[in-house]
């Protein structure tokens, strides 16, 4: 049986899971022969996409077969990479780190841009993902350069790592709650360089964002705008959500999974606090559907005939399973297995017939926008592959 197989036969053992929404009765299910070979069929379409500097797949029409190509400035450069890595984690097979070596050099030249605050998901979610396999003084010193970069973009009076430069009428210091997610680069520098520096201002922004950022019933505003003068909240509100008091499913998502990171670093019970509020808000919410895979938010109105956001599910299955291995809460491991036993099934695995570098389908990139609705997106595979992973 290869490696492959052998995960999903864990998975498909292990799962606890199509409980109640809490995940707290949970059943065994198996993942089928079936979806095993299609995850495979998909897997190889990775090791097929040519290799180019200018053309990291972010995401897919699937109604025009037109795979939308980012250069390394955009912030999903580097999950293509990650995911090679860790398709190679996750098999044994060569070929994956092969491909991972020649794609994980283009996100270097992203660790000196100060015009992103997306560093952490440029540059650690590639060269983060080789270090674990290759131990290189390289990789190191590209994840050092990005958090020293990062660090840039940090404003004592705030307490807080900047976002957006854009829409300067509209905010003056906009920080928004993805950016809990490239705290990782930060803490990582501190332990590679052992400057206390990058870990410092990591856990600055995350006080800020644990001040601020949450409603009383532990859901997350998307952008807290901040004077940059005083450092006051100046307005609480949305880019990617419905509305300013909606829930945008993703933002929950990197709530969650960016609290328990950061008490992996620091063992601060107020972050690992917050975890659990927000994720018990999503696992408990009245408008989650049973299989577990969100609305792309929470309080769209046109619920059930909404979009769904797999993307968001993979990122809080992959944090859960993290929460889970600190606070041995049952339904948190429930409600991760609920979820990824979902998806591994033919209405979420990308169709393989569909050539390209994609593996889940039906996620949701921006609503608002109209941009990215019920597709292939790359980081949703990202968080799917990791949580496989930590199921391991």
């Amino acid at each position: 049986m290869n490696k492959v197989s052998f995960i999903s036969l864990i998975l498909g053992f292990a799962s606890l899971t199509t409980g109640c929404k809490s995940g707290i009765n949970p059943q065994k299910i198996t993942v089928s022969p079936a979806t095993e070979k299609l995850l495979e069929t998909r897997y190889k379409m990775l090791l097929d996409y040519p290799v180019d500097s200018l053309s990291m797949p972010r995401s897919m029409n699937v109604k025009t077969n037109e795979i939308r190509k980012v250069p390394s400035r955009d912030w999903t450069s580097g999950f293509f990479a990650g995911n090679l890595w860790q398709l190679y984690r996750l098999t044994g097979d060569s070929k994956y780190k092969e491909q991972a070596q020649k794609w994980t050099p283009f996100s270097k030249k992203e660790s000196v841009n100060r015009n992103s605050h997306d560093v952490g998901f440029k540059v650690y979610c590639s060269f983060g993902e080789a270090l674990k396999v290759e131990n290189k003084k390289e990789y190191e010193a590209v994840i050092i350069k990005g958090a020293e970069t990062l660090c840039t973009r940090f404003d004592p009076k705030v307490g807080s790592i900047r976002s957006w430069d854009f829409n300067k009428e509209i905010w003056d210091f906009p920080v928004i709650i993805d950016n809990m997610m490239n705290l990782e680069l930060l803490f990582e520098a501190s332990k590679l360089s052992g400057n206390p520096k990058y870990r410092d201002i990591a856990i600055k922004h995350a006080n800020t964002t644990l001040k601020n950022q949450f409603r009383e019933d532990n859901s997350c505003f998307h952008v807290v705008d901040y004077d940059p003068k005083t450092g006051n909240v100046r307005k609480k509100t949305t880019l990617q959500g419905y509305n300013d008091d909606s829930v945008w499913a993703r933002g929950q998502g990197w709530a969650v999974y960016g609290f328990t990171m950061s008490y992996r670093y620091t063992k601060d019970p107020a972050y690992l606090k917050q975890a659990e509020g927000t994720a018990k808000f999503f696992m408990t919410h009245k408008n989650l559907p049973e299989d577990g895979i969100p609305y792309w938010d929470f309080k769209d109105p046109s619920i059930p005939n909404s979009a769904r956001d797999v993307s968001a599910a993979m990122v809080m299955a992959s944090g859960l399973y993290e929460l889970y291995s600190y606070t041995k809460n049952e339904s948190y491991l429930a409600f991760a297995d609920k979820i990824m036993t979902s998806v591994q099934s033919e209405k979420y695995i990308l169709n393989a017939n569909i050539k390209a570098p994609f593996v889940l389908d039906h996620s949701t990139g921006n609503w608002p926008k109209h941009d990215e609705i019920d597709e292939p997106i790359i980081y949703a595979d990202y968080y799917f592959l990791e949580a496989l992973l930590r199921k391991k």
